[in-house]
Formats: C-alpha cells, sequence, structure tokens
C-alpha cells in the first residue's frame, strides 16, 4: 500500500481545484456540481463549499448514480445496488461540473453524461477528478484534475472520504 494523499493534502488539493473551477464561474451561465456516486458526490459537496466562499453565493449540488448506464452490468455476478440520483433542479442551460474520485479507463464519465442526458441538455459539461490514473479506454479527460499519478494497469487506487468511510485518504494497492 502506497499513500498518495493524507487528509491534509486532500483539502489542499480541493482548495486549488475550486480555485481552478472560480475562474470559469461566469454571471452567464449558472454553475452548478453534481458529484458521482459514491465518492464523488462528497467531493462535489466539498468543492460547493469552497466555491461559495470564494465567490460569495450558494452552489447547488447533485448526486448521480450511474449503475444501470454501465457498460459492464452483464458481467457482474450479482445485481448491483441502486442508490438512486438526486438532482432536484434543472440541469437545463446550466455549466454542469461533474465530479469523481478517480479517472480511469473513462467508461464511469460516458455512462454519467449518458445519465445527464436523461436529465436534460446543459449549456456545458466539465469533469472534476481528485485523482487521474490514466489508462484510458474512451477518449474522456478531466479538466480539472487534482493529481496526475502514473499507475500499473493492475493498480488500484483507493479514495476514502472521512463522510463515507471515516478518513480522508488516497492509497494505491
Amino acid at each position: 500500500m502506497l499513500p498518495i494523499l493524507d487528509a491534509h493534502r486532500i483539502q489542499q488539493t480541493l482548495e486549488q481545484l475550486a480555485r481552478q473551477i472560480a475562474v470559469e464561474c461566469s454571471p452567464e451561465t449558472e454553475t452548478v456540481l453534481i458529484g458521482i456516486r459514491s465518492r464523488g458526490v462528497p467531493l462535489a459537496q466539498r468543492l460547493a463549499q469552497l466555491l461559495s466562499k470564494q465567490l460569495g453565493k450558494p452552489f447547488l449540488v447533485g448526486s448521480l448514480d450511474i449503475t444501470l448506464y454501465r457498460d459492464d452490468l452483464h458481467q457482474r455476478r450479482r445485481w448491483p445496488v441502486v442508490k438512486g440520483s438526486d438532482v432536484p433542479f434543472s440541469i437545463e442551460d446550466r455549466k454542469v461540473i461533474l465530479v469523481d474520485d478517480v479517472l480511469f479507463s473513462g467508461r464511469t464519465v460516458v455512462a454519467a453524461l449518458v445519465a445527464l442526458a436523461d436529465l436534460g441538455r446543459p449549456a456545458i459539461v466539465r469533469l472534476v477528478t481528485l485523482v487521474d490514473r490514466g489508462h484510458r479506454e474512451c477518449p474522456v479527460h478531466a479538466d480539472f484534475a487534482g493529481l496526475t499519478i502514473t499507475t500499473a494497469p493492475g493498480d488500484r487506487v483507493n479514495v476514502r472520504l472521512k463522510e463515507l468511510d471515516g478518513v480522508d485518504e488516497v492509497v494505491v494497492l
């Protein structure tokens, strides 16, 4: 197990990401954050708090469950648990900041884009990820990546967040 980020470095990374996102926020287009379940949701909530402090206005946050949009459902032995999406606002003509913990193959993001299309047509979609580990299988890139690391295809990057796991850390297994 190789530790990559501890709680302090995760906080610093989120602050840096919020500063980068704030530059793209414009008064003409309302910006909303949507976290991909599971760990993208608390990350989106934290980013919304940081952006609210920086820009002096509230940011709407939603959660997106992509379970039924995945292209590997038929490969699973057990049917996955669907927790549901919670996007209690319209995404029509808004800037959507899609938030995930780790960007790997790009398949999760493709599923998230399809799920978003079922909710409406945003003006623009940007992707934020805490860790970009490479090895794409789809033509997807992060507009904002907190940390870009080199990993072997068989490595596993585990993000643990206090809201779900009781601790903030990123490790490579």
